[in-house]
């Protein structure tokens, strides 16, 4: 096992977990090129820039409704209330690289989501909770992304959020809408990690760029418009939203690699 992956746990050595921890490894201006390169030519990261996780430095995944570096502490509390009933020992989403930029000349973020096989793509609504305060939770979380379908699908025809299907792909744009909303522009990513063939017992790896797309309109078809896909933004109350697919090879390293 490579000395890099075993500072993860042993469920995330693998797959599109580790995948974003190498591409988030090096030096600042190099991490900050990778990134530039997903979101090119609508948005930049430099190398000043914060960004989560970092490498296998800091491997925390970005929730925006925790880390200061992403939102000021009155969005933060803003989007966290809109989410939850009960902010007390709740999350807000996990992101699996989430990063500052500029956008069309303004301090932007950056939101990824990624996947390494088919299996990942989930059409599974929101698992019912088993406490109280969960169930607060889980009917506030229903009425958000509600009204980010409704508000959306005032922009734009064939929105069909929802907190009981497809719950993970309402969810991210449920949250980049309404970080948008705030006045914060957005790129979200859904980044497909290629060849990821020790995946292979989970899940069909995507070996083309071209799977990967076909995949991810598969998958959204009938909850987020094609045409979200394309090249044109949502405008967000002046503030742009962009949805991209993007797709990255990256190699494993080997048993006994770098430290």
């Amino acid at each position: 096992m490579s000395d890099l992956l075993c500072r993860l746990k042993p469920e995330e050595r693998r797959g599109s977990k580790s995948r974003c921890h190498l591409l988030t490894r090096g030096d600042d201006t190099e991490v900050a090129a990778r990134l530039t390169e997903l979101v090119s030519p609508w948005g930049q990261v430099r190398p000043g820039h914060f960004w989560l996780p970092r490498g296998f430095v800091d491997t925390r995944e970005a929730r925006l409704g925790e880390a200061p570096e992403f939102l000021p502490d009155g969005l933060r509390e803003e989007v966290s209330k809109w989410w939850l009933k009960v902010c007390r020992g709740a999350n807000t989403p996990n992101w699996d690289i989430a990063s500052k930029c500029e956008i069309q000349g303004k301090a932007g973020l950056m939101l990824v989501e990624a996947k390494a096989h088919a299996n990942e793509l989930s059409r599974a609504g929101k698992p019912e909770p088993g406490t109280a305060n969960g169930w607060a939770n889980h009917e506030k979380i229903g009425t958000a992304i509600h009204e980010a379908s409704t508000t959306l699908n005032g922009m734009l025809s064939g929105w069909g959020l929802s907190r009981d299907t497809h719950y993970q792909l309402s969810n991210r744009f449920a949250w980049a809408w309404k970080v948008a909303s705030l006045g914060v522009p957005v790129l979200l990513v859904y980044l497909g990690f290629l060849n990821a063939d020790e995946m292979s017992d989970r899940g069909e790896p995507f070996h083309t760029a071209d799977d990967w797309c076909r995949a991810v309109r598969s998958y959204s078809a009938g909850v987020v418009p094609d045409e979200v896909w394309g090249e044109n933004p949502l405008d967000v109350d002046g503030a742009p939203l962009r949805a991209m697919i993007r797709s990255e090879q990256i190699a494993l390293p080997p048993r006994g690699g770098q430290r």
